[in-house]
């Protein structure tokens, strides 16, 4: 094996390793008005993933870091011709993530419903249009001789990048809604366990649909298997959330995810960004990647650094590992305030 398959590999881990994790985070602030019913339930959903979703969103750079540096035009010819929904999903991380920094800077109500809407588009923005991205990706886009993008934002909004898009967007909310339950207790983890299950349904239909269209048009053997895996994931998920088996309920979506976008990566090698134009003009792991040299110097830098990486997220995930519920969330500093007021009798 080369170093240049070892690289599309490990890319692939890196993009698995990021929808499973932060899969679960775009589900929980898309979930967020559907789940909670005052501001105490809405902070225990945000702090479920509190401890964790910057850690997560270290995945998606390390994965275009990755990209840059092996397969350079790859990379170029990715960011320029899928310009404009890179830009929408960056904008819409940097919003979701000023909302989970700044929404309890002040206690009045509108200030924090305006960051919880911008919690809830910075989530699902970046949840639909990373499906439409993938599925573009895999199912192939016009790009010329020059291994340029000559298509448009409406080239990549095809029937089969926009059904890609509503996958992961179901996938995802799936997702967040098993972590909600396991991370939980009270009624918020009932009605998430609930939720999970129907949509959990929903998207497994969406999902078979995409898959099998996927399959039929550039999958073989290896993509079958992981996508019949995924769906066997996802029912047993499902089946897990039904019988109150959360753990398992989160097992199950995640190996769904991880399977899902394994077989994605098995259907599109030996290409990166397949061409509609001709063949010919499809970039591959051989004419995108970088040279020998820098995929070996690469490779040895990921193995220092990748099990200390991994090492660090999965502690932090075993230190705040507990459930929480509305009991662990303190009074406003204006409510305690107002308490001390009354008992000095100020």
């Amino acid at each position: 094996m080369d170093l240049t398959t070892v690289w599309f590999a490990l890319i692939a881990v890196l993009w698995i390793g990021y929808f499973t994790l932060e899969g679960f985070d775009f589900g929980v602030g898309m979930l967020l008005p559907v789940l909670s019913r005052d501001d105490v339930e809405r902070r225990v959903m945000i702090n479920t993933i509190g401890p964790v979703w910057d850690g997560n969103e270290v995945w998606v750079l390390v994965a275009g870091g990755a990209t840059f540096a092996a397969f350079p035009e790859w990379y170029a010819t990715l960011f320029s011709g899928f310009y404009l929904p890179l830009l929408l999903i960056l904008a819409a991380l940097i919003v979701r993530n000023l909302s989970i920094e700044y929404r309890g800077k002040r206690e009045e109500p509108g200030w924090r419903a305006r960051w919880d809407l911008a919690f809830i588009v910075g989530s699902l923005v970046p949840a639909l249009l990373w499906g439409v991205a993938f599925a573009n990706i895999v199912h192939g886009v016009p790009i010329d001789a020059d291994k340029n993008f000559t298509g448009s934002l409406l080239t990549l909004l095809n029937p089969y990048g926009l059904l890609g898009g509503v996958t992961t967007l179901l996938l995802f909310a799936t997702h967040g809604a098993m972590f909600i339950a396991l991370k939980t207790d009270g009624p918020i983890r009932h009605r998430a366990r609930a939720l999970a299950v129907r949509l959990g349904v929903a998207a497994a239909v969406v999902a078979v649909v995409f898959l099998v269209w996927t399959q039929l048009s550039r999958g073989d053997l290896s993509s079958a298997v992981s996508f019949v895996l995924a769906a066997l994931c996802l029912v047993a998920g499902i089946a897990a959330a039904a019988w109150g088996r959360e753990g398992w309920a989160f097992v199950g979506t995640m190996g769904t995810i991880a399977l899902a976008v394994a077989g994605l990566f098995l259907a599109l090698f030996p290409d990166v960004m397949p061409s509609t134009t001709d063949a010919a003009f499809s970039l591959t792991t051989s004419n995108a990647s970088s040279t020998p040299y820098t995929l070996k110097v690469m490779t040895w830098v990921a193995v220092v650094f990748t099990p200390i990486v991994l090492l660090y997220e999965s502690w932090s995930y075993w230190v705040f590992r507990k459930r929480i519920s509305t009991e662990h969330i303190p009074s406003s500093a204006l409510e305690a305030a107002d308490t001390t007021a009354g008992a000095t009798g100020r």
